[in-house]
């Protein structure tokens, strides 16, 4: 079994468990551009992270590198999750190890129903929450599950997203801007799926521009300026410091 130190860059952030994601001095660039310098943090089990920042200051670039997609090019470091080196693995190993990534633009695939896109995430294991289950936990995919999946509104493409994700059998959900262009109402049913998948022990890793309805929902944040890490700690002390979301969030 590979396994490597618990890592973090702040010594003042108390670790009350054993981190379930660490990464560890990821360097990664687009081109000539160097867009994530240095980034170290961990995440434990269960728990919902922000990672926030100003538009480009690393965000989607970390989560994207997290998830071995290739773009950004990593240069340098280690992402460990649950004892396994994702950093040694492709986009397709590391998602067999567990990572389920929500990118920006949901990818819904044309031509497929809602219940194909589904089926066709579980056309190979692992095989993670079962079809049925899923539309428990969206009905709008369930009454729309015969309908192409391109033609649902903003709203229900993001359920259908988040629910192709959780359709493997994954241990960290990455979501890149999913409340981007929907309404208020359909953000408050995002988030209650949500807080009750991390009732079921889902462990997400979530990048927002809306930072305020992130910081209300998760646990813990981190703030990116520049590609590099500015603060690490709760998400309530980043709600309670206005000079720091002035700062660094422009709120």
């Amino acid at each position: 079994m590979n396994v490597k130190p618990d890592f973090s860059r702040n010594a003042n952030q108390a670790q009350t468990a054993p981190a379930f994601l660490s990464v560890w001095d990821m360097h990664a660039y687009y081109g000539e551009s160097y867009i994530v310098q240095g980034v170290s943090f961990n995440v434990h089990e269960g728990e919902i992270l922000a990672l926030l920042g100003r538009n480009g200051a690393g965000k989607t670039s970390t989560l994207r590198a997290i998830a071995r997609t290739g773009s950004p090019q990593v240069t340098r470091g280690e992402i460990w999750l649950d004892h396994k080196p994702l950093h040694a693995m492709t986009s397709y190993e590391a998602a067999t190890a567990g990572l389920g990534l929500v990118p920006e633009d949901r990818r819904i695939i044309p031509g497929l129903t809602v219940e194909e896109n589904l089926q066709l995430a579980q056309i190979a294991p692992p095989i993670g929450w079962s079809i049925d289950r899923l539309y428990e936990l969206f009905p709008r995919l369930g009454e729309r599950r015969k309908q192409e999946g391109v033609t649902l509104s903003g709203g229900e493409q993001q359920m259908l997203a988040i629910a192709r994700a959780l359709a493997r059998d994954i241990k960290v959900l990455l979501l890149d801007e999913p409340y981007e262009g929907l309404a208020p109402v359909i953000v408050d049913e995002i988030e209650k799926t949500l807080i009750h998948i991390k009732e079921q022990g889902m462990t997400t890793i979530l990048v927002e521009q809306n930072a305020v309805r992130a910081l209300q929902l998760a646990d813990r944040a981190i703030i990116l300026d520049t590609g590099s890490i500015v603060f690490d700690g709760s998400a309530a002390e980043v709600l309670e410091d206005a000079d720091l979301r002035a700062e660094y969030l422009a709120i």
